[in-house]
């Protein structure tokens, strides 16, 4: 995909959650390099304030770091007070922050579980609420939701995190359809497997197809942005990722549970 995106209607500020690793760190460098100020927020103080002076260093913009455990709660709210407190706007909001619990649903620990749902869904989708009225007011703004490719069908030992990756993807296209006419598109992006910590954890097996590479970050992040800045409703990684999620819209829903448990051993066991 590509489009041109360097004109200055199409900068602003951005505020990207999850922004100290894999695809928030990529999404940074990436709207970095096209002229646009960030806030970037996580809760690794260390790492946010290095990627801040690196982008600071090489691109001559404005970065906002605020530290924040989303995970907390009240977080939500109190980053918006933060963002206001510093007389801080938001043109495009990356609902980026998120996590995975691996395994069987009931051998998985139920704290893990509702952790997971806390930041997938409800953070998510009370940041939208809270810097959406400053967009709709000013007739102009762009969010971004990092859905999943998993949103698409029942995927087996990432229950929790597939069902809210297709909250993600549902709410997104909802609000792209309330939001017509007011001057705000709205974008699910929904990588494929992508080389980051979250598919690798503890030692266990790396998420992957067999025979096809993984995307990495920073090609999730070249996409999303020409996506976002095109205003596409969804946009997902990787041309054989596409092509077996569009096949699989076409099957009957109990072929689709079949396929999906044939996939995730193949790709997850």
């Amino acid at each position: 995909m590509n489009i041109s995106t360097d004109s200055p209607q199409n900068r602003g500020s951005v505020l990207i959650t999850g922004a100290s690793a894999g695809i928030g760190a990529e999404l940074a460098r990436t709207f970095a390099r096209h002229g646009h100020s960030l806030i970037l927020v996580a809760r690794r103080a260390d790492r946010l304030e290095a990627l801040a002076q690196e982008l600071r260093r090489q691109h001559g913009i404005a970065v906002e770091v605020i530290p924040q455990d989303l995970g907390q709660a009240g977080a939500a709210a109190t980053l918006h007070r933060e963002v206001a407190r510093r007389g801080l706007a938001v043109d495009i909001l990356i609902n980026n922050a998120g996590l995975l619990c691996r395994g069987a649903f009931w051998e998985t620990d139920l704290a893990e579980q509702q952790a997971l749902l806390q930041l997938n869904i409800a953070v998510l989708t009370e940041l939208t609420h809270l810097f959406l009225p400053a967009m709709i007011e000013q007739g102009r703004g762009r969010l971004l939701n990092l859905a999943s490719s998993a949103a698409f069908q029942p995927l087996p030992w990432v229950a929790t995190y597939a069902a809210s990756k297709a909250y993600v993807l549902s709410f997104s296209e909802t609000l792209s359809i309330e939001l017509k006419g007011q001057g705000i598109s709205v974008t699910a992006l929904c990588p494929g497997f992508t080389e980051t910590d979250m598919i690798s954890q503890d030692g266990a097996k790396t998420f992957k197809v067999p025979g096809v590479r993984n995307l990495t970050p920073a090609k999730v992040a070249q996409q999303a942005y020409a996506a976002c800045m095109a205003g596409k409703p969804v946009y997902i990684n990787g041309g054989i990722t596409r092509a077996l999620v569009l096949a699989s819209q076409h099957l009957p829903r109990w072929l689709q549970r079949r396929s999906a448990e044939r996939f995730a051993k193949a790709a997850m066991r």
